[in-house]
Parts: structure tokens; sequence; C-alpha cells
């Protein structure tokens, strides 16, 4: 072992980018047999912030630290920072009321249990993406840490990502872009969003793509939020909004009661709160 531990603990530090995690299976994976992890913990090569978790210590842990890990060295199940989160990561936290802190995650599937586990001051919130969208739509990227990929962040656009660099390695971390997070928050209406949050955001997303909303409208399985989408849209008159083809988006039938004691919208048979059907 005395021999072993330095050869290895040099591949770690290439293996390991500085601050990210892995898990007990991917050090097995590359190497690492328990009783060797369990020797670099106890010498303080590693740290353990979580259950069978495992980083380099190095300053405080942040959450995108965490799901950075999470799209890149552990990319299992696809999964991207969207709703509220993504649109607050692209400028627009001004709209958005201080709430308890979190950080919206949407995939196909959940992230591992150790997720809400570390010891961090938010709190993760996991939507089931395929509810919200159909397949057509696409899954979140898989990030590289090595390189920009140009390629990549065109394909991740047309499904309606952005890859974001974030922090002093430039780590690519896939958020929702504009078009697919407001959707992804208006699917949240009225139980966890307010018309009022709405309305102020879709008033400051002027510089919509309307190819890039045809397109996740036509994926969207939520009729609630491409009928309140609509309804926005009208309120503000965007540019983006005449150029989308509601005829190639299925807005189901029959009304909707959004709001109890609201105000009928009569083009798009919801109901919303008083005073906000006058534009």
């Amino acid at each position: 072992m005395t021999t072993q531990l330095p050869g290895k603990l040099n591949q770690l530090r290439r293996d390991l980018p500085e601050g990210l995690l892995v898990d007990a299976a991917w050090l097995s994976k590359h190497g690492y047999a328990t009783s060797l992890v369990s020797k670099y913990v106890a010498a303080g090569y590693l740290e353990r912030p979580a259950g069978r978790v495992y980083r380099k210590p190095r300053g405080a842990l942040s959450w995108e630290q965490a799901v950075i890990s999470l799209q890149t060295l552990l990319y299992r199940t696809p999964l991207a920072v969207g709703g509220r989160t993504a649109l607050a990561l692209q400028g627009y936290e001004h709209y958005l009321p201080r709430a308890t802190q979190q950080v919206h995650l949407y995939g196909p599937s959940a992230p591992p249990g150790w997720l809400s586990k570390l010891p961090l001051s938010i709190r993760f919130v996991f939507h089931n993406s395929a509810a919200l969208f159909s397949p057509e739509a696409g899954l979140p990227p898989k990030g590289d840490l090595d390189r920009a990929n140009a390629a990549a962040e065109k394909e991740a656009a047309e499904k309606g990502f952005v890859i974001q660099s974030w922090g002093q390695w430039r780590w690519p971390l896939v958020v929702s872009s504009p078009e697919r997070a407001l959707l992804e928050v208006l699917d949240e209406l009225p139980d966890h969003e307010s018309f009022e949050t709405a309305d102020k955001l879709v008033e400051s997303l002027s510089t919509l793509s309307p190819r890039r909303m045809q397109t996740l409208l036509q994926a969207c399985q939520s009729v609630k939020a491409k009928r309140l989408l609509f309804f926005f849209a009208d309120r503000h008159s965007h540019a983006w909004k005449n150029k989308i083809n509601k005829d190639h988006v299925d807005l189901g039938s029959g009304k909707r009661m959004l709001v109890k004691g609201g105000v009928l919208d009569r083009t798009y048979q919801i109901t919303v709160p008083k005073g906000l059907d006058a534009v």
C-alpha cells in the first residue's frame, strides 16, 4: 500500500477535478478500492460531505458544483437546472420574488438521494420533465469538462437548453433556455407560482426565439402551460408571439378552472384572477 499510495494519488489528482463530487461507484470504476478510499479520507486527501460521496477538500461546497458533477462525471440520467432557477441564472432574477432558497432540477428520473443530504443552504426541488414534455423536446446533454464544444451548445439550444460556463474553471452547467424555463414555470401555476410573477416574467421576455418556442409548444404535454403562455403573450403583445403557429399546438378542449372565483378568459378557456383579464 505504501508504494501504491503516491501513484494512485497522482492519478486521483488527474481524474478528479478540484471541488467536484464523485460517488463510491465512480471511484471503484476508476480503480480505487474501498480500503484505499478510506485511507485517503483518514489522511485528508478526500472528504466525505454525505454518505458515500467524496471530493477533494477545497473550500465550501456549492450547489453548482454538485449539479455539474451529476451532469458530467456522474452522468447516468439527464438533468438540467430549470424553471425559475434557470431564469434567474440568465438575468431575470429581479422579476422573481425572493423566497426560500431552492434549486429546481428537471429530468426524466430523480437525482440520487445523497444530493438532498449535502451540507448546503439550499433545497433541491425535482420535477419530472417527462410529464411536461414529450421525447420530441429532447433531453439535457452531457456536460464536457475538458473543452468548450460549439456543436454541443448548438445542439443543446435546438432542444431548449443552454450550456453556461461556471466558476474559474468554466465548467459547463446545463440549464433550460428561457423558452423552456418559462413553460416550466407556467406549469407550476397556481399552486407553486403566482400569476403576478408569471405576468412580470412574460412581460420581461420580449426576445424569445419563436422557432424554439414553437418546437417546445408542440412537444409540451401540459395544456395549462400552453394556454397560459398564449394568454400572457397576448397581454404583452411581444413580436415573437405573432410568429408562432397556434394551429400546430394542441390546446386541448374544455374549460380549465385555475383560480376559484376568477374570471373566465374566453379565448383560452381558463379562469384567471380578477383584474388580470384586462389588457
